[in-house]
């Protein structure tokens, strides 16, 4: 890939280890190791520039010292890495950027705490503080995803962009963690009419769900257990040309 479109590995901790939900229900989880540095170092060696990190734990209010002892192993690997996931108060967005991270992403935090919102950006600048939407049937989730609110996500994304955002992660959560196939629509809709630039999250199971993303003109895509089960290749997609 030449343009700058953005292709994320996920890497989701919990506990330390290296998981994946399904739907965002943290009873139904999927466990692919104890050793988030490995994936970290698979993903680069197959062309990947970004890691998108989650830090479960602490988006469902757990123990999360594990998982920021996993972030600093990740992060030694030298990729740029999202990070996200129990961010909502300023001593944990700055611990995040402080350890190496390139841009922290902020859900809960973001919807319920505008004034935080208000001091990430004044601090850091709208390159280092992305919002981070989680969907369900168009209303915006927080909590892990485990609370529907009822703000839709272009609400939402209105709202981020007037506060000086300009990154934001869509997840589909319904979507998310079983191949469904991306919601390109949603996440260009969503981008059309705020002016954020959206990365898309959830359901991605082919090439071809990049292919629609980059065709529509999406900031990037996250990419989560399609590649942990090998039914997507990371370096197929760094080397597929279509579309241009």
């Amino acid at each position: 890939m030449t343009d700058d479109f953005l292709l994320l590995p996920a890497i989701d901790l919990r506990e330390g280890k290296v998981v994946r939900l399904a739907q965002g229900d943290p009873t139904r989880q999927t466990i692919y190791g104890d050793d988030p540095r490995a994936w970290a170092e698979r993903w680069k060696a197959e062309g990947a520039e970004w890691l998108h990190v989650v830090n479960l734990s602490g988006a469902f209010g757990e123990q999360a010292d594990a998982n920021w002892k996993a972030l600093e192993r990740i992060l030694s690997v030298g990729l740029n890495v999202e990070f996200g996931g129990g961010l909502r108060e300023k001593e944990s967005i700055r611990a995040a950027l402080d350890l190496g991270v390139t841009r922290v992403c902020l859900g809960t935090a973001a919807i319920q705490n505008p004034p935080l919102l208000a001091w990430a950006l004044e601090t850091y600048g709208p390159q280092r503080i992305a919002g981070d939407l989680g969907a369900r049937d168009g209303r915006v989730t927080i909590s892990g995803w485990q609370e529907v609110t009822a703000l839709t996500v272009l609400e939402a994304g209105q709202f981020l962009y007037a506060q000086g955002v300009r990154w934001c992660v869509l997840t589909d959560v319904r979507r998310d963690g079983v191949g469904s196939g991306l919601n390109v629509g949603g996440a260009a809709a969503l981008q059309a009419a705020t002016g954020l630039r959206v990365i898309a999250s959830g359901g991605v199971s082919s090439l071809e769900d990049i292919r629609r993303a980059r065709a529509a003109g999406l900031a990037g895509v996250i990419v989560g257990r399609a590649l942990y089960e090998g039914k997507l290749s990371l370096r197929e997609c760094f080397h597929d040309d279509y579309p241009r």
